[in-house]
């Protein structure tokens, strides 16, 4: 069966970054949109037409919210298989409609936990029930129905309806990857935030890590092997991973362990540092008064093994040290400072 044509959109988010562009856009091509509480309130702020859920379904938002978009008129709706006969009838029959289009993100639970002297009554709050089951209803029929988790998925969404009215199944099969990785982080913080309140001696059972991935590389440590760079979602301290690159080829997967390696060096220094590295094996490192002076001496530390080496500085480079490193028979491949 060819994608169905976006009728239809169900809207509730937490993160509502370029929300109120989306809609609009969403709007302007005729479809309907659906939405609850904030979300609706938001969007009718900005001018967009939203009809509310509760008054599709005939049943009011309960309990502070708690409950509001579980129900067989909503998932009915985002479940439906469009080729299955019994299933469209079904709709018929009970006055349910389709949505091609579900636009959901979840209750900021792990930035609420992470603050400071957060009680855990509000931790439970920020459990989100409703978001959830619509993320993993819409990715388990994303057969038929578009699930996005996040703003940065919206420009692609809308390329595709404006050329088509719809989405194709390669964008959907890959937004329900995404949508399940979303789910599963979620969880595993919840999971991470309860093990954290039963552990015995501060150690929990079980942990959890969530890496994201930031490249693919050429290469691995050898040309036949294939590579990646992940970062640890729950770190915020700058890194290889996070460092801006300001000039010159792409990193490949040694430059990056070396860049790593001298990185972890210079940041043991208060005073100006630097270290040389060439394919994880030091060639030398240097502490002076200034960088300059820390530069010569750490590239004179095994001046032949530091040609075509990787540099680490605790400083940011200065006209100085720049001018070491042009002096003749000096090559250096990458600087991290």
């Amino acid at each position: 069966m060819s994608s169905p044509i976006v009728k239809r959109a169900l809207i509730s988010v937490s993160n509502k970054n370029g929300l109120a562009e989306f809609a609009r856009e969403l709007s302007a091509a005729g479809i309907e949109i659906l939405s609850t509480g904030g979300t609706r309130k938001h969007l009718e702020s900005a001018g967009i037409a939203v009809r509310d859920i509760a008054q599709y379904t005939g049943f009011p938002e309960m309990m502070d919210g708690r409950l509001k978009t579980l129900h067989p008129k909503v998932f009915g709706g985002i479940l439906c298989r469009y080729d299955n006969p019994d299933d469209m009838s079904g709709l018929e029959d009970h006055g349910i409609l389709t949505f091609e289009l579900v636009v959901v993100n979840l209750y900021p639970f792990e930035e609420t936990v992470a603050r400071e002297g957060v009680a855990m009554a509000e931790a439970i709050e920020q459990i989100d029930i409703g978001g959830p089951s619509l993320v993993r209803a819409a990715a388990k029929n994303h057969a038929f129905t578009t699930i996005a988790t996040s703003p940065n998925q919206y420009e692609t969404i809308l390329e595709q309806i404006h050329a088509a009215g719809a989405t194709d199944l390669e964008l959907r099969r890959r937004l329900a990857g995404e949508a399940f990785a979303h789910t599963a982080r979620y969880d595993r913080a919840i999971a991470d935030y309860f093990a954290g309140r039963q552990t015995e001696e501060g150690f929990p059972a079980t942990v959890g890590l969530s890496f994201n991935r930031r490249a693919v590389l050429r290469y691995g440590e050898n040309p036949h092997q294939s590579a990646a760079v992940y970062l640890d979602a729950n770190v915020a301290v700058p890194s290889v991973v996070t460092a801006e690159q300001l000039n010159g080829k792409e990193l490949s997967y040694n430059n990056l362990l070396d860049l790593d390696s001298v990185l972890a060096i210079v940041r043991h220094f208060n005073d100006p540092a630097v270290a040389v590295m060439k394919h994880n094996n030091p060639c030398g490192a240097a502490v002076a008064d200034n960088l300059a002076e820390a530069t010569r001496r750490a590239m004179a530390g095994d001046p032949q093994s530091a040609f075509g080496s990787i540099l680490g500085m605790n400083r940011p480079v200065d006209a100085a040290s720049a001018e070491v490193l042009a002096e003749p028979g000096l090559f250096v491949e990458a600087i991290i400072a």
